[in-house]
């Protein structure tokens, strides 16, 4: 069981409450039978609660395959770990933002994360200020995972996010908390005269407080147990209060972010949560509504989050398949003979994406060497099974990575 009053670890009821879930459910329908009331306004908020028994065993699962990636990511090597983490950043950023609604090109992603990290990828598209903002953002959150939680952090997170203080084409308070000025927040769909409310935070004079009941629970490391869990509560709990006037559920994933990288112990970021979100974003509002309507029983929404946080980890070598395999491929030629730097460099050529087959007359360009030397080497890399014979023959012999 926690020691913060408001937050209640492995059980199904706040404490000195047994009937907890009787007791909200006749708050829920206390005001009107039709309506339901959202948990942040029953007498329990915020005191989230939950199967230990049913929640054990998927954190466990969890926690396995975590172990399993890093180890695997960690084994590449600087250079190759780097890459593998700029791919699933680049994704991540891309990935989050469309949840929303937000298409960024992915190339601009890569270049302004590369440029950021000191890769070689940077500079090879150019960024918007939008793009560079929310990469400002997930950086910070996964490489200075270990810095605490702060309003001015969250606040400069926010206004990195709408650089010209507008969302589309509407003007927001940028870097503050939602003003009671802008009216109640609400999600809402369906035709006029007929929506439906999927969910409405708490009002704007509350914000203040529940930040900073927040932001303490963020602070107190021992509670919430496992940083797994603590990154599945922190994100419910964030995007409940809704504190900003937009942009709330991007900083709710960076801030599970934080914890991820925490509960990783490093800064590297090897798998990428908001794409496995994006992909399952029916269930995640779905289970985000249900639970915003419950009692503070948030068994189901732990439960898939630990699953979809399984499913991120399953997809990474789909996310890094490019430098899995060029790990592989050096694996390969470093278990023979050494290589020339003419072979190492055409060999990263085409493991970076080279278009085209490589003839001989290719090899003695990109290598600035001669034809005669070219062949050899070529020759080489075919012996050594990184190269295969492409299809043609004489002039028009050309050579692809083997298994390409």
């Amino acid at each position: 069981m926690s020691n913060y009053p408001d937050l209640v670890a492995g059980t199904n009821c706040p404490p000195n409450c047994p009937q907890a879930g009787a007791v909200n459910r006749a708050i829920i329908f206390a005001r009107d039978a039709s309506i339901m009331t959202f948990f942040h306004e029953t007498l329990h908020w915020p005191r989230f609660s939950w199967d230990a028994a049913a929640i054990l065993p998927v954190l466990g699962r969890a926690r396995h395959k975590q172990g399993l990636l890093l180890g695997r990511m960690r084994s590449l090597g600087f250079e190759l770990s780097s890459e593998a983490a700029l791919e699933v950043l680049t994704s991540d950023v891309v990935r989050s933002s469309a949840i929303e609604g937000e298409r960024l090109d992915a190339e601009a992603v890569r270049s302004s994360i590369a440029r950021r990290l000191g890769l070689p990828h940077a500079g090879v598209t150019r960024s918007s200020r939008d793009v560079e903002g929310i990469v400002e953002v997930m950086l910070d959150a996964t490489r200075n995972a270990a810095l605490p939680i702060t309003p001015e952090r969250l606040c400069s997170w926010h206004a990195a996010l709408f650089p010209v203080g507008y969302s589309g084409t509407r003007p927001i308070a940028v870097g503050t908390w939602r003003p009671v000025e802008a009216g109640p927040m609400q999600v809402v769909s369906g035709p006029l005269g007929r929506e439906r409310v999927h969910f409405e935070a708490p009002a704007a004079e509350r914000v203040p407080a529940e930040m900073t009941r927040f932001i303490a629970w963020c602070a107190a490391d021992d509670n919430g147990g496992d940083p797994l869990l603590r990154a599945a509560i922190a994100h419910l709990w964030f995007v409940t209060i809704h504190p900003f006037e937009d942009g709330n559920g991007r900083l709710a994933r960076a801030i599970a972010d934080v914890m991820l990288a925490r509960a990783d112990g490093c800064p590297e970021r090897f798998y990428s949560m908001s794409t496995r979100i994006e992909a399952e974003r029916k269930d995640y509002y779905r289970l985000l509504e249900r639970t915003q309507r419950g009692s503070g029983e948030i068994t189901p929404w732990l439960e898939w989050f630990l699953g979809c946080l399984e499913r991120a980890i399953d997809q990474a070598d789909t996310l890094t398949a490019g430098v899995l395999r060029k790990a592989e491929t050096w694996r390969r030629l470093q278990a023979g003979a050494p290589v020339t730097e003419r072979q190492r460099l055409v060999v990263n050529r085409l493991l970076d994406g080279f278009v085209g087959g490589l003839t001989t007359s290719k090899y003695a360009n990109l290598a600035k060497c001669s034809p005669a030397t070219a062949l050899r080497e070529i020759q080489d890399l075919v012996a050594r099974g990184v190269l295969a014979r492409g299809p043609g023959g004489g002039r028009s012999t050309n050579y692809l990575l083997a298994g390409g």
